[in-house]
């Protein structure tokens, strides 16, 4: 199918000091990503800080996307929400606007078995002409999405494809091999950052993952080397990457959203591709400390002048 492959990044939303989206810094950290050559562009995911911003926003935030994308990549957006029918209202809006497909979690807040989630995902395909996937994040929705209902939907044509943030590789394994079996119904990519060379070598058909908005060609070249098959420089990549990562444990003890993508963002603002770090409230910013831990990471890496950092 091939609706997306390769690597997706999980575009990061930058913000003006007073929480306003920054336009300008989402044009140029587009343009960062399709320069390195990414294969797609994920917006409004949790690297988008999606939970965070007003429907409004979310329509600010994929109109100058789309706009500057241009064609060049595919976009698909985020589009989660309580119930199905909302995210069907998302859904019509991104597909106005232009995106390639929509990328549905588990409805958030209500409470629903496995079979209503199925026919959540039957809900929202029916509402919208946009392809959708399904992204299995079970750390902010808390419900895990199995494989087999996975691949029902995918032989349905209910979904096109998967983004699994589950963190259970063992349960993404078995979805590869389920997938195969019922011929390849799904495109199944990872958002497993320091796992991707594993993943694609057991047949993952790309990543998504939110480090590669700080080095989107690290990541690149990665896919480049497994789809070669030369796993010794896949793995290399890999380990070099690992190493960028650890910028997400410079604010110790923080949450997922202020830690993690407070770390991303205050990179990719110290590479000078957005403007600042700003979280949106109430995540606090990162105090100097952990920006000076990322800058030495940066540095180490090769992405920051040593005089720089």
């Amino acid at each position: 199918m091939n609706l997306l492959h390769g690597i997706v990044p999980p575009l990061l939303t930058p913000m003006h000091a007073d929480g306003r989206v920054d336009h300008d810094s989402l044009d140029r950290l587009v343009d960062h990503l399709i320069d390195a050559g990414v294969h797609g562009i994920f917006a409004l995911g949790s690297s988008g800080q999606v939970a965070y911003l007003t429907d409004a926003e979310r329509d600010l935030v994929l109109s100058r996307v789309v706009q500057r994308v241009a064609g060049r990549v595919p976009v698909v957006a985020g589009v989660p929400d309580f119930t199905a029918r909302r995210m069907a209202e998302h859904a019509r809006r991104a597909s106005e606007l232009g995106i390639d497909a929509v990328v549905a979690t588990a409805p958030l807040y209500a409470l629903q078995d496995a079979g209503e989630i199925a026919e959540s995902f039957r809900m929202l395909a029916a509402a919208s002409d946009a392809p959708v996937i399904a992204y299995d994040v079970p750390v902010r929705v808390h419900t895990k999405l199995g494989g087999d209902l996975l691949v029902q939907l995918g032989r349905e044509g209910v979904i096109n494809g998967v983004k699994d943030s589950s963190g259970d590789d063992i349960g993404f394994r078995r979805l590869v091999a389920a997938n195969r079996a019922a011929g390849c119904p799904l495109d199944l990519l990872t958002g497993h950052e320091v796992m991707v060379d594993g993943m694609l070598l057991l047949g993952a058909d790309g990543a998504v993952p939110g480090l590669a908005n700080v080095d989107p060609a690290a990541y690149v070249r990665l896919w480049d080397a497994a789809v070669a098959g030369d796993w010794v420089a896949a793995s290399k990549e890999q380990e070099r990457i690992n190493r960028l990562f650890d910028i997400a444990f410079t604010p110790a003890g923080w949450g997922g959203d202020a830690g993690g993508i407070g770390a991303f963002k205050a990179a990719v603002a110290r590479l000078g591709i957005i403007e600042s770090g700003t979280m949106p409230a109430p995540l606090r910013p990162l105090g100097a400390d952990a920006i000076g831990a990322i800058d030495g990471i940066l540095a180490e890496v090769g992405l920051l002048d040593h005089a720089t950092a």
